[in-house]
């Protein structure tokens, strides 16, 4: 047989596959999983099974191999497989954004299934906003997304109050900027008496929403009224708790001395105000005289 034939046979005998295409969308923090396709039930271990990671095509990284996580992977605590050889990620990232591609092997035979990972998130902007100082912050919504798909469609990225009302423009409390790219930004201002919460939403070409996450901005400290003078119902707490402290302080000091007159009052006289004059006594207090006594 000629090196041709060889050639030609081994290019049959590795031949691969390329399976569906699948897209899924998840919130940073929650947890994904991607679908490897069926099982096979010869393999309960997964020990033909690998899966691949990459963010833009230049550098693909191996996730898994031979059913185990690579312990140089940077996301290696966060990754398991399940029964399924279904790829399980935990406390997801915006780095984790990208393509996950699964391989399952046999023989000399292997068949991939992509899922491309989106991932949104919400934060504030600047990152070290500071709801005690500040009086508005500006929430960014991001959709972290591998580059083969583009750019997000304008509109696509919206945002809401907790009315499911959609925010555009500039109303109470709020100023929506815009969409650029895939990022959506939103200033919200500080409102006293309660907080409000934002929702915000990926939505398709049909306005059916893909994927959504929710912020609520904590602000903090005291809000100063805009009308001169005290406000009784911000006093703070230890202002309230000072005064009590100095309250108590002076009605122990009434109260003893109270208790020191209240003893004097009940002592006899005192043997230097008696006087003798022979057979008579006669008492030098200023208060009641006794009649004088004779002894016969």
């Amino acid at each position: 047989m000629s090196l041709l034939g060889l050639i030609f046979i081994s290019v049959l005998q590795f031949e691969g596959v390329s399976g569906e295409v699948k897209y899924l969308y998840s919130r940073a923090g929650h947890y994904a999983i991607l679908s490897c396709g069926r099982a096979s039930s010869s393999d309960p271990t997964c020990s033909h099974v690998e899966w691949f990671f990459d963010r833009d095509q230049t550098q693909s990284v191996t996730e898994v191999s031979g059913g185990k996580v690579k312990l140089d992977s940077v996301r290696a605590v966060r990754l398991s497989l399940d029964s399924s050889c279904s790829l399980i990620i935990k406390n997801i990232t915006a780095e984790d954004a990208g393509r996950y591609t699964c391989r399952q092997r046999e023989y000399f035979n292997f068949t991939d299934i992509s899922t491309y990972l989106s991932v949104l998130t919400i934060s504030p902007s600047p990152p070290d906003a500071d709801p005690k100082r500040d009086t508005e912050v500006t929430l960014e919504c991001s959709l972290f997304r591998h580059i083969d798909l583009h750019h997000c469609p304008q509109n696509s990225i919206r945002w809401m109050d907790e009315t499911r009302t959609v925010l555009l423009g500039e109303g109470e409390g709020y100023k929506f900027h815009g969409q650029k790219n895939c990022v959506s930004s939103l200033t919200v201002k500080r409102q006293s008496g309660h907080n409000r919460r934002y929702t915000c939403q990926l939505v398709d070409e049909e306005n059916n929403v893909e994927i959504e996450a929710e912020y609520t901005p904590v602000f903090t400290g005291d809000h100063q009224s805009d009308t001169p003078g005290p406000d009784s119902t911000n006093v703070p707490l230890s202002s309230i708790m000072s005064t009590l402290r100095v309250a108590g302080l002076i009605l122990m000091i009434v109260i003893t001395v109270l208790v020191i007159r209240g003893t004097s009052n009940r002592n006899p006289p005192d043997d230097d105000n008696v006087c003798t004059d022979g057979d008579e006594v006669s008492y030098e207090n200023d208060e009641a005289r006794p009649a004088a006594t004779r002894l016969d």
